[in-house]
């Protein structure tokens, strides 16, 4: 298993991992959305994706392919600190396909935003998960994240209701 940046050649596995990552956060499956979504990225330059690549040798001769078969994603995107005056990336999504877990994806992935970090002149890596997934929190922990339990992050939500 390896981990590379993703190419729009990427974008039809990719769509389908990032459409279930969103039903994972309860949002209702829409892979044409969930497609153009980062095709927007991808092509704007507004996001750096990261895929954590399976071993093609380990694969079936029908799914091999010189890319191999992604079987997880996260998707960084550029920020600064205003008061260090330095840039930092926040790591706002990181999923890997079920049936791919406990097979050490999401460490490599994580290792992959921390060297883009380092190469990109970053000062740090940020990230936000929700309260209740335990198994993320710990992958974080043991992978030397640290949790801030000395700031309150607020949310304003301005989107009109549909």
């Amino acid at each position: 298993m390896n981990t590379r940046p993703a190419t729009s050649a990427d974008l039809e596995r990719l769509a389908g991992l990032f459409n279930h990552y969103r039903v994972f956060y309860e949002q209702s499956s829409d892979l044409a959305a969930a497609r153009a979504f980062l095709t927007a990225r991808l092509e704007g330059g507004e996001s750096h994706i990261l895929c954590a690549i399976d071993d093609v040798s380990e694969m079936g001769a029908s799914q091999s392919n010189a890319a191999g078969r992604i079987i997880g994603f996260a998707q960084l995107y550029p920020s600064f600190s205003s008061v260090s005056m330095q840039p930092i990336w926040v790591l706002n999504d990181l999923f890997v396909d079920p049936n791919g877990r406990r097979g050490g994806a999401g460490r490599l992935l994580l290792d992959a935003a921390r060297d883009h970090a380092l190469e990109t002149g970053a000062i740090r890596l940020e990230l936000a998960t929700a309260k209740t997934n335990a198994t993320a929190q710990s992958l974080y922990a043991s992978s030397g994240w640290v949790r801030d339990d000395e700031s309150y992050h607020y949310s304003l939500s301005v989107a009109a209701k549909n």
